[in-house]
């Protein structure tokens, strides 16, 4: 636990605020302390049964990915504001603090980058078929080669593959311009089960039948979760590749791993489970050592450059608030 105050400014309300993950930023990352009078408690980590303990007296919540229930807010009658350390919300429930007249905010735009680029990493990987490749060598294969190359694996370019991307906000339309670069053909998926949405958007199932390769930029919702299941992978004629650097809970991974084992796809790159980390029996491990499967522990977006934005835009979520014009406010 680090505890540290800040007495600038004399006379004015004193703001508990109470880090519940400080482990969920990595240690290079600075914090920097807000301007107003305020005492800072810090802790690495947060148990369920720890929330309403160390947020007592609090007036500030910030957390990343601890939950903060309904249960726990009717005991902590002091906290005003839930500053989220992540774009996600699904770890707080907004009605309740809506009831209560709590604000929770949000971190916005930090990722542009970051989860991008982790994307085509994965992308890349397995298009090429880097980790087969890699793995060949070091198991001695091109010493056996008895020339320069071999072709244990197939290799395709991004160049002229067609890209769905379920997803149509910062990220998604991110990754879709560094398609374009590639050479690729971006199409966005209307949302499941709506049409109508404008020119925008490819209908769903024709994403689904058309796509090379398939990536998830979407919030997780009651609407969202489960989105790809059996039927849609049955769906998927082209065996595309599926990215997910969204949430876990977006894809049925069971669905998923049955999809790989019939060949309705051609591998899986994810960054993010359904539980993290992995719970045990968590099907997608049990094939995360296959070749054309990366499973990656939800860092997609965290690059120091990354997290150094996230970290200074918590801040100023904060001192936004406690100035009286709260923003990035998750309604």
């Amino acid at each position: 636990m680090i505890h540290a105050q800040n007495h600038a400014q004399q006379g004015k309300t004193m703001q508990k605020i109470v880090f519940l993950d400080r482990e969920t930023l990595a240690p290079q990352i600075r914090l920097k302390r807000p301007a107003f009078e305020h005492e800072l408690i810090e802790f690495d980590r947060t148990t369920p049964d720890e929330v309403v303990t160390r947020l007592a007296g609090a007036s500030i919540a910030i957390t990343n990915k601890v939950a903060i229930t309904a249960e726990a807010l009717d005991r902590l009658p002091e906290l005003k504001l839930i500053a989220v350390a992540a774009t996600g919300t699904d770890c707080i429930d907004k009605s309740a603090c809506e009831q209560r007249g709590i604000v929770v905010s949000n971190i916005r735009g930090y990722a542009v980058n970051t989860v991008p680029e982790h994307t085509f990493a994965l992308m890349l990987a397995l298009r090429r078929n880097l980790v087969a490749y890699r793995d060949d060598v070091l198991e001695g294969e091109w010493q056996k080669a008895g020339q320069f190359c071999f072709f244990n694996h197939p290799i395709r370019d991004l160049g002229g593959a067609t890209l769905g991307i379920i997803g149509e906000g910062v990220l998604g339309q991110r990754v879709a311009e560094i398609a374009r670069v590639f050479g690729m053909r971006p199409l966005f998926a209307a949302h499941k089960g709506r049409e109508g949405l404008g020119p925008l958007y490819t209908p769903w199932d024709d994403v689904l039948a058309t796509s090379d390769v398939i990536t998830i930029h979407s919030p997780l919702t009651p609407n969202t979760r489960g989105m790809l299941s059996t039927a849609e992978f049955r769906a998927m004629k082209k065996k595309p590749l599926i990215i997910n650097t969204a949430r876990g809970g977006l894809v049925d991974e069971a669905a998923l791993v049955e999809a790989l084992d019939e060949g309705w796809i051609s591998g899986a790159g994810f960054d993010v489970l359904s539980t993290e980390p992995p719970a045990p029996g968590n099907p997608l491990m049990r094939v995360a050592g296959r070749p054309n499967v990366i499973v990656t522990p939800h860092v997609a977006w965290a690059s120091d450059e990354a997290q150094q934005t996230l970290a200074d835009q918590l801040i100023d979520n904060i001192a936004a608030f406690v100035a009286g014009a709260p923003v990035n406010v998750v309604r």
